[in-house]
């Protein structure tokens, strides 16, 4: 709810995060994935087209991404994805996901090798 006076939003419910959690939640996976602020900087930038200034502004924490940069970031970044998911609750639904997706891979893999070596019965 807003006050009167200014345009703080109070949280009302337990759990959710602080513009500081978000902040440095995003920093750590744009970091682990991308590394330091130069060059990573200017794949945010091609990824989400923001300036540099502000890229490495992510990078290091002092600002998060906001909406359409944010989904920018998700698509291109499985951490960020994975931390997005994480702050919001939603963490098991990423492990769904990444099940299938393994077992598709194990089924390419296993198909390859049955088509290398036959199926053998053991």
């Amino acid at each position: 709810m807003f006050h009167k006076k200014g345009n703080i939003f109070h949280r009302t419910r337990q759990g959710t995060i602080s513009q500081a959690e978000y902040r440095e939640a995003i920093s750590a996976a744009l970091v682990h994935d991308l590394g330091g602020a130069g060059r990573a900087a200017k794949t945010i930038t091609k990824w989400t087209g923001v300036n540099d200034r502000t890229a490495k502004n992510w990078i290091l924490g002092y600002y998060g991404p906001s909406g359409e940069h944010l989904i920018e970031l998700m698509r291109h970044s499985d951490t960020v994805l994975a931390v997005v998911l994480k702050l919001a609750g939603r963490d098991n639904a990423l492990a769904e996901e990444q099940v299938k997706h393994f077992r598709h891979e194990l089924r390419v893999v296993l198909d390859s090798l049955d088509a290398i070596y036959g199926t053998q019965d053991e």
